[in-house]
């Protein structure tokens, strides 16, 4: 049974929230471990309308400190404290989130009942922020009119799955399976023999990637950063015809946006932050996938099953 590795959409509209649409926010589920990705006003209800578990999240990463990105924050950790929680959280952003939470929390004097770890997220280049058994994520600078960041979560390679019918005609026993699985023969103590390891397993799942490219102006060179990605998030907030308005607001079009997945081989493209000037998001798929045909429509809702 191949392992989860999905994204639900909690919120796909830019600044102005609207009917259909919350500001960003992201929930990715890797292998039942759930990474909060951006948290807008309307996360809470989101959450729970996707039938989300809160106290399940142990990792938030916070783009950037524009409202529509991480004004959701404050309401989620409290309801946090509301519901018991005592299992450290750990929250990564640019700086300055730290003190704008430790703020309210000392104005209401209310404060979390469990831990917070604050990351501090500060490079120039590509870098491991967080490691753990399943994966490894990164920061990447993007191009914004503050300090934002992008962020790579990549599966690390998977064992390999053991042939349960050949290991017991084998009578291998079941300590060296975690061996096995890492790609070792095994080696029978008492005789010596020696048995292949490709006789005794099948091959490992795939490791899935995902890119996250908030806010940002259209950067070239994100296209190498996430290099072979399977699922590419990245903001279209303006069409082609409104490039003046995207080059003036440090934001990108969907064009722009096609052409870094596209540079990028990415498996597919996923659009989202869309400008609420635009009340038909077909035109905006239809511009991206002249030029990158993976490209698809992100709603508020949407499970993206990788």
């Amino acid at each position: 049974m191949s392992q989860r590795f999905e994204l639900t959409i909690l919120g796909s509209g830019s600044a102005s929230p609207t009917s259909k649409r919350n500001p960003s926010s992201q929930v990715l589920n890797i292998g039942d471990k759930l990474y909060l990705i951006d948290c807008g006003e309307g996360t809470q209800v989101a959450l729970r309308k996707n039938k989300i578990k809160f106290q399940r999240i142990e990792h938030i990463f916070i783009s950037h400190l524009h409202g529509d990105h991480y004004l959701g924050m404050q309401g989620l950790l409290s309801t946090f404290s509301l519901l018991g929680r005592s299992k450290d959280l750990h929250i990564y952003s640019p700086k300055g989130l730290k003190e704008i939470c430790e703020l309210q929390f000392k104005i209401s004097r209310s404060y979390p009942t469990f831990f917070i770890h604050y990351h501090e997220v500060k490079t120039s280049e590509k870098s491991s922020i967080l490691e753990t058994d399943q994966l490894n994520v990164y920061a990447f600078p993007l191009k914004h009119r503050i300090e934002t960041y992008g962020y790579l979560f990549k599966e690390k390679k998977k064992p390999l799955h053991i042939n349960g019918p050949v290991a017991k005609a084998y009578n291998i026993p079941h300590y060296a399976f975690e061996k096995l699985k890492q790609g070792e023969d095994f080696i029978d103590p008492e005789t010596n023999e020696q048995i292949a390891n490709k006789e005794l397993t099948l091959a490992a799942g795939k490791s899935y990637s995902y890119a996250y490219c908030s806010d940002t102006a259209y950067l070239p060179e994100l296209s190498e950063i996430v290099k072979n990605v399977d699922l590419l998030y990245h903001e279209t907030t303006f069409m082609e015809k409104d490039v003046k308005l995207a080059k003036k607001t440090h934001h990108s079009t969907c064009k722009e946006a096609a052409m870094i997945a596209k540079g990028a081989n990415a498996g597919k493209l996923l659009m989202g932050h869309y400008s609420a000037r635009y009340p038909d998001l077909d035109l905006m798929k239809e511009e991206c996938r002249s030029i990158f045909p993976e490209s698809y429509l992100s709603h508020d809702g949407d499970i993206i099953k990788v």
